[in-house]
């Protein structure tokens, strides 16, 4: 079977359908114009899936070239029987394929090898075939060169380690040990709190929450968790006897040398299997948890062109102030201590005041870390002391001082110190979110779980397809983009980005796409993949400002005018294709619409709750801030996110809840308890 049937029917796609993407894939397409542009060949199969398929191509990839390593080593021993061969062509699961290899794999020296040095093989093999168990006795006693007592520990060596290396068998017991198999833990040597429900865990392997998994693994590795895996042992070694065990009359002689397989070598390699399996598989989910929010956390809806005064909070060290203009240029800064410990308000609102007025702000953006519930309650008392028509919001300040401390972050503000950065950053983050986030590594936005346990190649790669993913569905205008958010277009790439920017301030502005060819190393293949998502918004031709890709205008121009057409010119429209057909339309409706949505969609605030307003029964508009796999994470407006549980989600136990919320949904909650002393706010769903 080839990888493009295989792919076709883990995908449900149609052969022909399958074959022609990967075509496109292999032709160097990227996700993002395949996804857009070349709907009329895929189907319409959109980036998610198109990435998907991508990444199980390359697997699929690694299994073959694998599989001619094996092939090769195998057959160079001579051992590469017709049987073996066919199971070995027919397998695409790397781990079968690995079981299937382990027989002829060079290892290390072990107690079996020390045996077949001493020509106990052809013993092992006696023993193991259809012959009599006399015939066996007889061959022992006619062994020269070793006595009867070192004859048959050394068989037995051999042949626990031909069952351990038995591919039938292994795949037998690992399905049994997933299917009856428990993971069970207790406390390290460590202790610690935050483990404590670990000191005494039990749960069935088939049944294992994800997130049990990483936190159990990270208190592992800490000291703080012991973890192993409980099986029935009995009934394991009695598989190992009825599928791989001789004849009848040598089981009594066979049973010594399962069970040594069985405990010896056998049951900790399979363990460890397993155990890196959950991994695997709790990390995986982990990585899409935080794909799955990250996502629309990029495409929050943007500020837009407005001055915006960016607040840092913090105790210590003061609240960081900074003010940008409508295009996110620096224009001031300061530091204010609206909070304890020094606790300086009525010289903050001054500083404030000033600014404001200064420089005609409209609206604030709190960074939600430290003493950022302290710094909201001031900047609501001021505009309600002050009568402002001033709205404020609070932004997500993961990874801003990252950014501040970042090369770009320096490259940007060489002469700022850190602090003015990061609230810049908060404030930028307001007027675009996509534009501003996408200037720091998306593992460093806190919108998963356990990230920092995750390979770090695996997720990186994850969430680069998002970001890429995110900036051509809103499309980059090109004549004011960074470098940071060129290089997320299709076709771009960091080098491209900067010869763009280095292009537009040495020639101006953009006047149309032909322009873009201009652009050095900018060749054909970059154009047609780019075009369409750098749009121009003020150019000579209102479709540069649109989706609509050059290659289609021609198109548009006979939609643009559809009720003049002739009868050539309605066949050519016809024969365009639906999905093309529609796509234009979309765009023709709303000429450089953004699809993030609109200034009253960001969420803004003029007032704040207090912890002591929070009573049971009280109803609240919330914002998802996170989603995990137990629940989501609610702003309310106060210190503290409240957890509305999945146990909440009535009705729909066996639907992942990552198909019931995302970040930046809005959504009507009741407070159903109120933790004060421990910080904690549990929600309920408004019916």
């Amino acid at each position: 079977m080839t990888i493009g049937r295989i792919l076709a029917g883990e995908f449900h796609i149609a052969p022909e359908q399958m074959d022609a993407t990967l075509k496109l894939l292999d032709e160097g397409n990227t996700v993002p114009f395949i996804a857009r542009y070349r709907k009329e060949v895929t189907g319409g199969i959109e980036d998610e899936t198109l990435r998907k398929i991508e990444d199980r191509k390359k697997e699929l990839e690694k299994v073959e070239d694998r599989r001619q390593t094996v092939l090769n080593t195998i057959e160079s021993q001579g051992k590469l029987t017709e049987e073996l061969k066919a199971a070995i062509d027919t397998t695409w699961d790397m781990q079968v394929l690995e079981d299937l290899y382990r027989p002829y794999k060079p290892k290390r020296r072990t107690r079996a090898t020390d045996a077949m040095e001493k020509g106990l093989g052809p013993l092992a093999e006696n023993f193991l075939s259809d012959a009599s168990l006399k015939d066996f006795e007889d061959a022992v006693d006619a062994f020269e060169g070793l006595e009867r007592e070192e004859i048959l520990p050394g068989v037995s060596d051999i042949v626990a380690e031909a069952v351990a290396n038995d591919a039938k068998v292994r795949r037998l017991l690992k399905s049994y040990l997933w299917r009856r198999g428990a993971l069970i833990t207790e406390e390290g040597k460590e202790a610690n709190p935050a483990y404590a429900m670990y000191g005494d865990f039990t749960a069935p392997l088939k049944d294992v929450k994800n997130h049990n998994i990483l936190a159990i693994n990270r208190g592992e590795a800490e000291g703080a968790v012991k973890v192993k895996i409980q099986c029935g042992e009995e009934a394991l070694i009695s598989m190992i006897v009825q599928v791989a065990g001789p004849s009848e009359e040598k089981r009594a002689a066979f049973l010594p040398m399962a069970e040594d397989a069985f405990k010896r070598l056998l049951f900790p390699s399979l363990e460890r299997e397993i155990r890196r399996d959950l991994k695997e598989r709790a990390e995986a989910d982990a990585i899409e948890v935080f794909a799955q929010n990250l996502k629309p956390l990029l495409l929050m809806p943007p500020l837009g062109h407005y001055v915006v005064l960016g607040l840092d909070p913090g105790y210590r060290t003061g609240c960081k102030v900074a003010v940008v203009d409508e295009n996110g240029k620096f224009l001031d800064n300061a530091v204010i201590y609206p909070a304890p410990p020094k606790a300086r308000v009525e010289e903050a609102k001054k500083i404030i005041e000033r600014l404001v007025l200064k420089h005609g702000v409209k609206f604030i953006s709190i960074g939600s870390g430290t003493a950022s519930y302290e710094t909201e309650q001031f900047v609501s008392n001021l505009i309600e002391e002050k009568h402002w028509d001033v709205a404020y919001a609070v932004v997500s300040e993961d990874g801003a001082s990252i950014y501040s401390a970042s090369e770009l972050g320096i490259e940007e503000f060489p002469d700022l110190d850190v602090t003015v950065r990061g609230a810049i950053s908060i404030a930028r983050r307001l007027q675009d979110p996509l534009a501003e986030l996408v200037k720091i590594e998306p593992r460093h936005i806190g919108v998963g779980q356990y990230q920092h346990d995750l390979d770090k190649k695996a997720l990186d790669d994850r969430l680069q397809g998002v970001v890429e993913g995110a900036v051509n569905e809103v499309g980059v205008d090109i004549n004011s983009a960074s470098p940071s958010l060129l290089r997320f277009v299709a076709g771009i790439g960091p080098n491209l980005a900067k010869n763009i920017v280095a292009y537009r301030e040495s020639e101006g502005a953009f006047k149309n796409r032909r322009e873009i060819k201009k652009v050095k190393g900018l060749g054909e293949k970059a154009f047609e993949q780019s075009a369409g998502f750098l749009r121009i918004q003020n150019g000579e031709n209102i479709l540069d400002r649109t989706g609509v890709h050059p290659e289609s205008y021609d198109l548009a121009e006979l939609i643009l005018r559809e009720e003049s057409l002739t009868d050539e010119e309605k066949e050519k429209l016809a024969g365009a294709g639906a999905f093309t057909v529609e796509d234009i339309r979309k765009e023709l409706e709303k000429p450089g619409r953004d699809p993030r949505g609109d200034t009253e969609d960001v969420g803004l605030r003029r007032s704040a709750l207090t912890m002591e307003e929070l009573v049971p029964g009280l109803e609240l508009e919330g914002v998802v801030k996170n989603v995990v796999d137990f629940g989501a994470f609610i702003d309310i407006g106060v210190k503290k996110e409240g957890l509305l549980h999945i146990s909440k989600m009535k009705g729909k136990r066996n639907t992942a809840i990552y198909n019931l919320l995302k970040v930046g949904d809005r959504m009507k909650v009741v407070i159903e308890k109120v933790d004060k002393e421990r910080g904690r706010i549990s929600l309920d769903i408004k019916e």
